[in-house]
């Protein structure tokens, strides 16, 4: 039973979405699904009108969470650093529960941001 559930545990699914923003097409995964507190490698493959792999865009992370009762909002941001043709940041959640992520794709002067949510455990 211990190794049936090991093994399951080592092809556990990572979190995927696809989201339009603007003229691009976003593919997004972080490594761990259900994301949990502390590191999550997010990478993210951009792609334009054409289908192609856009590679020379500054890509920037901005992740929140909202006020609680007797709490200060979180807020962090980051830089995303390319490799190959994806756009990899590590994503430290402080804490389990909802997560607002905002990523901004700047590419030929023009800023383009795209929004998710995430439930961290």
């Amino acid at each position: 039973l211990v190794m049936c559930l090991a093994a399951g545990m080592a092809f556990a699914k990572s979190y995927e979405l696809q989201k339009k923003a603007g003229d691009y097409a976003l593919d997004i995964r972080l490594d761990k699904n259900p994301p949990v507190v502390g590191d999550n490698l997010m990478e993210l493959t951009i792609k334009d009108t054409d289908g192609k792999t856009v590679t020379d865009a500054k890509v920037a992370v901005n992740y929140t969470m909202p006020p609680m009762s007797g709490m200060a909002p979180m807020s962090y941001k980051i830089d995303s650093v390319l490799k190959g043709e994806k756009y990899q940041s590590t994503l430290k959640f402080s804490m389990s529960g909802s997560w607002n992520v905002e990523v901004k794709i700047t590419q030929a002067g023009k800023t383009t941001p795209v929004k998710f949510n995430v439930d961290v455990k």
